[in-house]
């Protein structure tokens, strides 16, 4: 795939994302696509990642992607990204705070034929829990 491609199909996974379309990832996500970093109990593939934005989009019915910064090449597409919005549904066994979040992450993305193949990625999750006054005292 060429570099536009790749690029492509990166931002249809973000409008997936932030429009709560995560029947897309059917046509987005390779059936073979490995998470090198899955949230705890994901499972690999369209519908693990269905999955775990689904479990974010009820916590955080507002939640926001933007891409800060991307570079690609004809194999990858690497992005640094801002996550914003406010829990008003539970978070991981966690009752709503109604508290705003905002946090910082990077991810890496190989696709094969427009398909997301592989993911690596890394995002502030106590950051999370911090802003949402769940953090374990340190």
């Amino acid at each position: 795939m060429t570099r536009e491609q790749n690029i492509a199909s990166q931002q249809a996974f973000g409008e997936a994302v932030n429009a709560g379309d995560f029947a897309a990832f059917d046509d987005l996500v390779a059936p073979d696509s490995v998470d090198h970093d899955p949230a705890p109990g994901q499972e690999q593939g369209p519908r693990g990642y269905a999955a775990f934005f689904g479990e974010l989009r009820t916590a955080f019915p507002d939640m926001a992607l933007a891409v800060e910064k991307l570079v690609a090449d004809d194999d990858s597409v690497a992005f640094a990204y801002t996550l914003t919005g406010t829990q008003t549904g539970e978070f991981r066994g966690h009752a709503p705070t109604g508290r705003p979040v905002k946090i910082r992450g990077v991810q890496i993305s190989t696709f094969v034929d427009g398909k997301l193949a592989e993911r690596w990625g890394s995002s502030d999750e106590l950051g999370i829990l911090t802003q949402l006054g769940l953090a374990p005292d340190a």
